[in-house]
């Protein structure tokens, strides 16, 4: 160590009587403005003594955790100003949002982002007013608060998106408070083992704040009460070095908080210096952590009404209700607002004065004003490889199969050789069985423990991210694009629903952020469903659900989009789009087994760029305004059903006239006004008429895609086939007949629902059931499906 670094790090450790007074004035005027955002609609300074007319009528915020929050703040902003840190700061209690939405304002960062909130007494009286109330700010640390990348509303995920920050942002100090009730989340325990991924050389720092202070909305933490020596050894096999700060004593608390602050900076240093200068033998560092304890709504009142609050659950929200009637406790609030001696800190015309301002870093190195928190140093577009160049060649439709996904990992091997600082692949330990492993062609695995020769594609330099948590792999991601890098989530379809939480999560940032003009746009989050429910037939009815289609389905039409290609050519079509897109959640489902491929490249770009086509190739139709029925199919499992059962229709009913319809853009279905994707009228008549039954063969569950035309043109002439919760361990054939969705539902649908029927119809009808009754026996003594269905394509006839 430098004697540069060593005196600095002595600085930073033992801050003289100037510093502790700065510390100290800006950590009041956050506890003050922390409280007046909860309590006051006017008298903002308290120039005149107060009434009831000053309270808001409803008492709404988060006071508990907010004076441990603030403290951390200050001392994370003095530690930049003295070293030019760049950090970011997560809020895991982010319920605390008052006092994030104070330091931003003490930064003047709040003003310059909302000009109306200005730095005086007019500005403060709006700052306080806004808060948790109509026309205003939500009450956690929300898409509206500068600097945030992470609301916190729901807990245990502050690390997951504090890892996926730093990932190949070396300059970047991520500090994460966890607090204790979100501790006990499973996501959160889970989560502690991102060290485990992170290498020195190349990404930035997490520093963990686990802030106890032993209590939740109505008890006790468990960590909380745990012995000091068991937090420790917890905290310490999960590979971190515990660094611990108590008490509630002032200024002995800012004292020994600096020199914990000064002693994780230097480690995280020392780690990273060793590492950049090739001084490392490639062992995983032990990062370090703080533990601090400090009271539940410390500095609040103490008691009220003769019952203890401070450090207890009482102090969690509003510890003084019933302000306007109770005139003993408007007392005490004054009291507690006079005690941070607002005259101070604020000068005449309001606002803060020098000594707290000067508590603020400059410019960008101030949290609230971080780009990192806003899309990143810069906008940094992937340098994309042309996707036609791994297409699948399709001589004829429907008669040749591949396995869609493999391509895809090709394309993605070559934008992780292109894209060595903003792209990753982040998937729950399936790459291989999703067929993306050709990535590992230029990437190992990330993995900072212990390697040893039989391992394969892992390495502490690889950026493949592998852990089997969907909730870190999700995480990390949001984290990632959130500071503007871009990547993908890939894992089972039924297993997306672990983490369809956090989905809806980020896609309400998502819409947010979109009304914010301050807000810059991000890459979009994309996800990838494979091992669909409709393959996974080995493994039974728990790896069967489609769910996620449907939650992403609710999101705002601004945000969602959802993408089902039906072979290769489509999928990489779609990911290319979906990759340079921005500020999107897009769900993209495909199975990875050999599956038929319809369309070549130049077909699939145009059927992808509409959406959803009419394939005439596959259809009886020839260009009729009116068919007799309408076969569509959204989702590659159904197309090849619909396809199968378009043949049949063909070879068994000649005069029979079909119109076959596929959709790969699922929110091209509903209006216009409904989503911006949404087809117009006159191409929604072009594909479905506006008057002819239409037999839908989708791959989630029905009733989304009568949601999705509703509105249109007699949307009652739908009738869709879907995953009915029908599964089990069985062939892949019997999966679509369980849940009536197979070709021959498909055939016997149409001959129920054309409005025409040519001679024959009755006795397709008989057959497409003797077809599923023979299927029925066959399965159960071959094991496996009938020829005739297990090796079809569109030239081997309807049999």
């Amino acid at each position: 160590m430098t004697s540069v670094v060593s005196d600095l790090l002595q600085t930073l450790a033992e801050p003289d009587e100037t510093e502790l007074a700065r510390l100290d004035a800006w950590w009041r005027a956050a506890n003050y403005l922390t409280i007046g955002q909860i309590y006051l609609k006017a008298n903002p300074l308290l120039r005149e003594g107060l009434t009831a007319e000053h309270i808001k009528p409803r008492l709404l915020g988060h006071w508990g955790t907010s004076p441990g929050l603030s403290l951390i703040y200050a001392h994370v902003s003095r530690l930049i100003r003295h070293t030019g840190q760049q950090a970011i700061y997560l809020t895991g209690p982010g319920h605390g949002g008052p006092a994030l939405v104070a330091a931003g304002y003490l930064e003047g960062t709040y003003s310059e982002v909302y000009p109306e909130v200005t730095l005086d007494e007019p500005g403060l009286r709006k700052l306080f007013r806004q808060f948790s109330s109509p026309g205003g700010i939500p009450s956690h640390v929300s898409v509206t608060t500068p600097g945030s990348i992470h609301e916190g509303g729901e807990l245990g995920y502050v690390l997951v998106h504090a890892f996926g920050a730093v990932m190949d942002n070396p300059d970047l100090l991520a500090i994460a408070v966890v607090g204790d009730g979100e501790a006990e989340t499973g996501p959160l325990e889970g989560s502690w083992k991102g060290v485990s991924f992170i290498n020195p050389a190349r990404d930035g720092a997490v520093l963990p704040i686990l802030h106890l202070n032993d209590a939740k909305i109505s008890g006790p933490t468990v960590l909380g009460r745990k012995h000091a020596d068991e937090v420790q050894e917890l905290l310490r096999g999960h590979g971190y070095d515990v660094i611990e700060v108590s008490g509630q004593d002032l200024p002995g608390m800012h004292i020994r908080f600096a020199a914990a602050l000064a002693q994780a900076w230097g480690r995280i240093r020392a780690i990273q210096t060793a590492a950049r200068a090739g001084e490392w033998d490639g062992t995983r560092p032990v990062w370090p952590l703080i533990v601090l304890r400090s009271p539940k709504g410390w500095t609040g009142p103490d008691e009220v009404d003769g019952v203890q609050v401070t450090g207890t659950w009482r102090s969690h929200q509003v510890p003084l209700s019933g302000v306007r009637d109770n005139p003993s406790h408007l007392a005490l609030l004054e009291q507690w607002l006079r005690s941070y001696r607002p005259e101070e800190l604020f000068d005449d015309a309001g606002a803060p004065v020098a000594l707290v301002r000067e508590q603020a870093p400059e410019g960008d190195l101030r949290m609230s004003a971080s780009p990192h928190a806003n899309g990143g140093l810069v906008t940094r577009e992937l340098d994309m490889p042309d996707f036609r160049d791994y297409a699948v060649e399709v001589k004829q439709p429907a008669t040749g199969r591949a396995e869609s996904t493999r391509r895809l990992g090709e394309m993605m091997r070559d934008i992780y050789a292109r894209n060595d600082d903003r792209f990753r692949l982040f998937c729950p330990d399936e790459t291989n069985s999703n067929r993306l492993g050709a990535v590992f062609e230029v990437s190992d695995r990330a993995f900072m423990e212990k390697v040893y020769d039989g391992d394969v594609a892992l390495s502490r330099d690889g950026r493949v991210m592998e852990v089997l948590s969907e909730h870190n792999c999700h995480g990390w991601l949001e984290g990632y694009n959130l500071t503007g890098r871009h990547g993908m989530f890939a894992t089972y379809e039924a297993f997306a629903m672990v983490s369809a939480s956090q989905t809806v999560q980020h896609g309400k940032w998502l819409q947010e952020a979109k009304n914010l003009p301050w807000r810059a746009k991000v890459p979009s989050f994309n996800v990838l469903l494979t091992s669909t429910a409709w393959r996974n037939d080995h493994n039974g009815f728990s790896h069967q659900g489609p769910g996620l289609i449907q939650n992403v389905l609710t999101q705002r039409g601004d945000v969602s989009r959802v993408y089902l290609p039906p072979d290769a050519n489509c999928l990489l079509s779609v990911a290319d789009h979906c990759f340079r897109s921005r500020s999107y959640i897009n769900l993209i489902v495909i199975d990875k087994q050999p599956q038929l491929q319809y369309l070549g490249m130049d077909e699939a770009i145009e059927h992808c760029t509409r959406g959803a086509g009419i394939w005439d190739w596959a259809g009886t139709d020839d260009g009729a305004s009116d068919p007799d029925i309408v076969l569509a199919c959204a989702g590659d499992v159904v197309t090849m059903e619909t396809v199968a059962a378009a043949q049949i229709l063909r070879d068994r009913l000649p005069g029979f006239k079909v119109r076959v319809v596929n959709v790969v853009d699922l929110m091209t279905l509903p209006r216009p006004k409904d989503h911006p994707h949404g087809m117009s009228e006159t191409q929604f008549t072009e594909l479905f008429t506006d008057t002819v039954d239409v037999v839908f063969a989708f791959h989630g569950y029905p009733g989304a895609i009568h949601q999705l035309v509703h509105g249109r043109p007699d949307a009652d002439r739908f009738r869709v086939r879907g995953f009915i919760e029908q599964g089990t361990t069985t062939t892949p054939f019997d999966m679509t007949v369980r849940n009536k969705a197979s070709r021959y539902h498909l055939v016997m649908d149409a001959i129920n629902n054309a409005h025409r029927l040519p001679r024959g119809a009755a006795d397709l009808k008989a057959w497409c059931e003797a077809q599923l009754r023979r299927h029925e026996a066959y399965v159960v003594e071959h094991l496996e499906d009938m020829p005739e269905v297990r090796d079809w394509s569109l030239d081997s006839g309807s049999r």
